[in-house]
């Protein structure tokens, strides 16, 4: 409904169109669809649930067809798939073709992935990231509820800009609490990258279009394009840092309020931070890793500390990053085990 608002202050007559399939901690997101019908209907917005992930996925792919069809009656159309961890799994086929066909320029496509890491109703735990991440899908970990309507708004932006699907990560400890959120249509302020140049043939979705051209689009264009906005819209900053700083931690999601927690337990606060050297690295998106944003953030540390969930996302793509520093700056890096090795 905000990016409806958005698009209408923008002088943009678009659509929405939601499928996908329940599944905590996203099982009630029908149930309450269904209960404001009305308002989608007069805000042009079309919920129509899967019979299963893939098909929804599938729906949703169509959605972005709408600018290939010179009658259509909207100036594109906005997609929202939603369904848990195991639904990401089967919907792999569809979520691949789809992000390699690209969204339209005023549609754009926000994946919405709801893991379960306790298995607190599930089969098994579940984290999403990778299976994204072999899609050529880049992800957005936000860490509230006021953060998930944020990196929505962004998620949809950088879906128009980058031609990518954009992942939205959700969690049983965010979407099964409540908070006081700001919802003005105007909190998020999008800035476009002036230092990146799109082809002059675009990254967006098009009729004729083979499989090696997509390919090609996708890592040499598309995701390079995602980074690009996410450095613009500062979606990976320095919360804490210090004029020597020796320790760095980096944190994602749930995970940095955890980190700010624990910070706050021991009494460090932004003033201690800085006066014995911690520098406090909060990731919006963790794949893919912004190399630039990583190389600052590295700058000077002695030792990084990587807090994340479940398996090492962030930390193999930084020390990939960092693998071919000079031995003498290159810091060490900690996370699912420690100095040891242990």
């Amino acid at each position: 409904l905000i990016q409806k608002q958005r698009d209408l202050e923008a002088g943009l007559n678009t659509g929405g169109f939601i499928s996908g399939y329940r599944g905590s901690p996203l099982g009630t997101l029908d149930k309450e669809l269904w209960s404001i019908k009305g308002l989608l209907k007069s805000s042009n917005i079309v919920f129509q649930p899967g019979v299963n992930e893939d098909l929804a996925a599938t729906a949703v792919w169509g959605s972005q067809q709408n600018s290939l069809n010179p009658d259509a009656n909207v100036d594109g159309v906005f997609g929202l798939w939603y369904g848990k961890g195991p639904g990401v799994d089967r919907s792999g086929d569809v979520l691949k073709h789809a992000n390699a066909a690209g969204t339209s320029q005023y549609g754009g496509v926000l994946l919405c992935m709801g893991d379960d890491h306790t298995a607190k109703s599930s089969t098994l735990a579940h984290q999403s990231e990778f299976a994204l991440m072999d899609a050529g899908i880049p992800v957005l970990n936000p860490s509230s509820i006021q953060e998930i309507l944020d990196y929505g708004l962004y998620g949809w932006a950088m879906s128009r800009y980058s031609g990518c699907w954009v992942g939205l990560k959700t969690i049983s400890e965010t979407m099964d609490s409540s908070a006081s959120v700001n919802a003005d249509s105007h909190r998020v302020q999008i800035i476009t990258p002036h230092d990146f140049e799109i082809p002059a043939d675009g990254v967006h979705i098009r009729t004729t279009d083979t499989p090696l051209e997509q390919e090609a689009r996708l890592h040499k264009t598309k995701l390079y394009a995602a980074i690009a906005f996410a450095q613009a819209n500062g979606l990976n900053r320095i919360v804490f840092d210090s004029p020597d700083p020796k320790l760095g931690i980096i944190t994602t999601g749930k995970s940095y309020l955890d980190v700010r927690q624990a910070l706050g337990d021991l009494g460090i606060d932004g003033r201690l931070a800085h006066a014995i050297g911690i520098r406090l690295y909060k990731i919006g998106m963790p794949w893919p890793l912004d190399k630039l944003g990583v190389n600052e953030f590295a700058e000077g540390l002695d030792e990084i500390l990587v807090v994340e969930e479940k398996r090492a996302l962030m930390e193999n793509q930084l020390k990939e990053q960092l693998y071919n520093c000079p031995e003498e700056q290159r810091p060490r890096v900690v996370g699912k085990c420690d100095e040891q090795g242990d």
